[in-house]
């Protein structure tokens, strides 16, 4: 009975060791997102899923979350492994910006690559007779969900045109698909969304109400005195119902990830990314602007060692 004892013991001793380095080399990748029906979240689900089938033993997911500045913070608290954000917002992150929200450095977080650009895309119902930034005085809003990239970037254009949200009626801070809901009940006279060109939200409003695009005027994106923002146009035909350029402020988009990522795994997500773009491209038209030689182009925060040793592996760093 004591040698069979014994027997079990070992047994069960020799399979927990054996499968000890197993387990043990399981790693996660916890991607942040936004909305579900902003850009980012399509785009985290299509990078999970490329993850998830080329990086060996790896479990990869998106979460839905409030998208830039709160990606931030769950990043420095090592609460994701990847996040999405807009520059301005990883700027002010890295910078510790009391006015942006933080009351600290994030000193932890690294840069993984360029995406896109965020085009902010003010839209009105064509009934509430707002044609202009000024025309906003006294009229009903969403811009976002409080302190996220879009409302950040709300404040910048505002102030900018020389807007308060005291001029306005009412403002909401809601995500994107409830700001649009709203507006399909006339509970709201237009909403800023701060996303890549043909977002979901804004195409689907288009079909339920007739809408305009509200120009943010070059002058207005100079005063904003930010290099992160950029006088650029949201194309003709982008929206139905839209059938002129439409100016307004660009701003890039960053996948940002954290020093406590090992430099491998970072390598890995490089990596793949590149080598899987058309995933991403399926995802979401906005991705066809990512690009590897754009990929280290105004990084806001130092590059991760493992992305760095991808870049200088395929040449972009010499």
């Amino acid at each position: 009975m004591r040698a069979f004892k014994w027997l079990a013991t070992a047994a069960l001793t020799a399979a927990t060791l054996a499968a000890g380095p197993a387990m043990a080399k399981q790693q996660f990748i916890n991607i942040l997102t936004g909305g579900q029906s902003g850009v980012y979240y399509p785009l985290g689900v299509a990078l999970s899923q490329v993850y998830a089938k080329n990086i060996p033993d790896v479990k990869a997911t998106a979460q839905v979350t409030k998208a830039s500045a709160e990606n931030m913070n769950l990043l420095q608290a090592g609460r994701g492994e990847l996040a999405l954000a807009l520059a301005d917002t990883v700027s002010d992150a890295w910078k510790g910006s009391t006015d942006a929200g933080f009351t600290q450095k994030l000193d932890k977080l690294r840069g993984l690559s360029a995406t896109y650009n965020n085009y902010v895309q003010i839209v009105a119902n064509k009934e509430s007779g707002i044609r202009t930034l000024a025309d906003l005085k006294g009229k009903r809003i969403s811009v976002g969900a409080a302190r996220s990239g879009t409302e950040l970037n709300a404040r910048a254009v505002f102030k900018a045109a020389g807007i308060s949200y005291d001029d306005l009626a009412k403002v909401e801070y809601l995500p994107f698909g409830e700001s649009v809901e709203l507006m399909k009940n006339r509970q709201l006279d237009a909403t800023l969304q701060s996303a890549g060109l043909g977002v979901s939200s804004i195409r689907d409003l288009a079909t339920s109400v007739d809408i305009v695009i509200i120009p943010v005027p070059a002058d207005v994106v100079k005063k904003i005195g930010d290099e992160a923002y950029q006088a650029t146009v949201i194309p003709a035909n982008t929206y139905a119902g839209q059938t002129e350029d439409m100016p307004t402020a660009a701003i890039p988009n960053f996948l940002v990830t954290q020093s406590d990522v090992p430099d491998e795994l970072a390598y890995q997500m490089t990596k793949q990314l590149y080598e899987h773009l058309d995933v991403l491209y399926a995802a979401h038209n906005a991705a066809k602007a990512i690009k590897l030689e754009n990929a280290i182009k105004g990084m806001p925060v130092p590059l991760h060692p493992g992305a760095e040793k991808y870049y200088r592996e395929v040449g972009l760093i010499k």
